[in-house]
């Protein structure tokens, strides 16, 4: 987790991409991640919670929240994020937000239809946590 919030501060859109399950990558919007990367102040990340994610273990979920700033408003993006372990790499993907069509994943402004979801997934908003508003 650490590694894919650091990625979008960096604005590596090629690890946020790779570290996506498979099955999520052809949702992947290149062009509106860049744009929402380059153009928020990342302020910090706060984890607030682990479940499983041990050697192992299968899956595992980060509770965390990510802080950054946009058009000069701060913004808390709280999520319950789905990973799972991929055996022939060896490493983490993400699979998915799980606190979707509950309580709003971003405190401050709504992002916009076609901006990234700010869950993280990498698919355009109203693809993602914005199909179910």
């Amino acid at each position: 987790m650490r590694a894919r919030y650091s990625a979008y501060a960096l604005g590596k859109l090629d690890y946020i991409r790779d570290t996506m399950a498979p099955e999520t990558r052809k949702d992947f919007d290149r062009k509106s991640v860049a744009r929402w990367s380059s153009q928020s102040e990342w302020l910090g990340l706060e984890i607030h919670g682990l479940e499983d994610g041990q050697p192992g273990d299968k899956t595992g979920i980060v509770d965390f929240s990510a802080h950054f700033t946009t058009e000069g408003k701060k913004q808390e993006h709280r999520e319950r994020a789905l990973f799972r372990f991929e055996p022939i790499e060896g490493a983490w993907v993400f699979v998915d937000a799980l606190n979707r069509n509950k309580e709003p994943v971003v405190k401050g402004p709504q992002p916009g239809r076609n901006d990234p979801c700010p869950c993280g997934s990498g698919k355009k908003f109203k693809k993602c946590c914005g199909a179910a508003a």
